[in-house]
């Protein structure tokens, strides 16, 4: 089975050109699942829907939240496909069980307030200054994820034009740059990177002090920093500000659609999370406009 796991994880690594993120979770959902069979002594080719279904029991009664249940379902469905593609397999075991279903949770926002104190806190006197301004209002004015920003290369961003290409696997998106990012992100590409890089071969958009890519733990510290310099108590990630970039286009009367290619979410159902706060927000304009509300 080791082999097979080795050869399943290789396949969606180039097939699906999926993140270091997600092929690890692939990687720890099947690694765990291995452990259960052996341990029940089930040969992992002859697992009936029935030794799936206690698996998920067993995820269930050490307490593991429904989306993580659903996500190793996820995992041993599709590694499953991969046996029963190259004969490994008879039948799927997974076939026809259902994800538990999973609460959609209500995103952590910021009020514009508390956006503007944020964003009011580096300051450009310093290389550091420059980089974390120019970050942090880039980050609210794409809403991208904080693997998507990293990743970003001097050539994905279009000063003239205004806008950035974020390329995710096979797929890509370009996302509209407001004005003062884009003033932020020229200073930083004209007055800070070029002093902050140790080499002219370094493609990075976001560089650390050291002159090389800037990584995910990096960009938290420095919202987790801001966060505290702002005295803002709600718990701030990079996550937080892409949730309230989607939040206020919403309110503001930007289309659910638009904000779906924006955020690059495959089912518009991902990004109707976010009604709820424009309903709320209906609710005060009704409140106040109606003469028999």
């Amino acid at each position: 089975m080791e082999k097979q796991i080795t050869n399943f994880l290789e396949f969606i690594k180039n097939d699906k050109k999926l993140s270091d993120n997600t092929l690890q979770s692939y990687r720890r959902d099947i690694i765990q699942y291995k452990k259960y069979i052996e341990a029940n002594k089930i040969n992992y080719t002859k697992v009936k829907t029935n030794d799936i279904n206690a698996y998920l029991q067993y995820l269930h009664d050490m307490n593991k939240k429904s989306s993580t249940i659903s996500r190793n379902l996820a995992s041993i469905r599709l590694f499953y496909q991969f046996l029963l593609k190259n004969n490994n397999v008879k039948s799927d075991p997974t076939d026809g069980i259902h994800s538990p279903k999973v609460e959609k949770r209500i995103p952590n926002i910021l009020t514009s307030q508390e956006v503007s104190l944020l964003l009011e806190q580096p300051k450009n006197i310093d290389l550091k200054g420059i980089r974390d301004k120019a970050m942090l209002e880039f980050a609210y004015a794409t809403g991208m994820r904080v693997t998507e920003i990293i990743s970003l290369n001097l050539e994905d961003i279009n000063l003239e034009e205004g806008f950035a290409t974020c390329k995710n696997g096979n797929k890509q998106r370009n996302i509209p740059l407001g004005k003062l990012s884009l003033k932020a992100l020229k200073e930083y590409i004209e007055n800070s990177r070029p002093i902050l890089i140790k080499s002219e071969n370094e493609k990075a958009l976001f560089v650390n002090i050291n002159g090389r890519r800037l990584t995910r733990q990096g960009f938290w510290k420095i919202v987790k920093y801001y966060k505290e310099q702002a005295h803002i108590t709600k718990e701030i990630t990079p996550h937080v500000l892409r949730h309230s970039f989607a939040t206020h286009l919403l309110q503001n009367g930007a289309e659910l659609k638009a904000i779906q290619t924006m955020l690059g979410h495959s089912d518009i159902s991902s990004t109707q999370v976010y009604m709820q706060f424009q309903d709320e927000s209906l609710k005060n304009v009704y409140r106040k406009a109606h003469p028999r509300a």
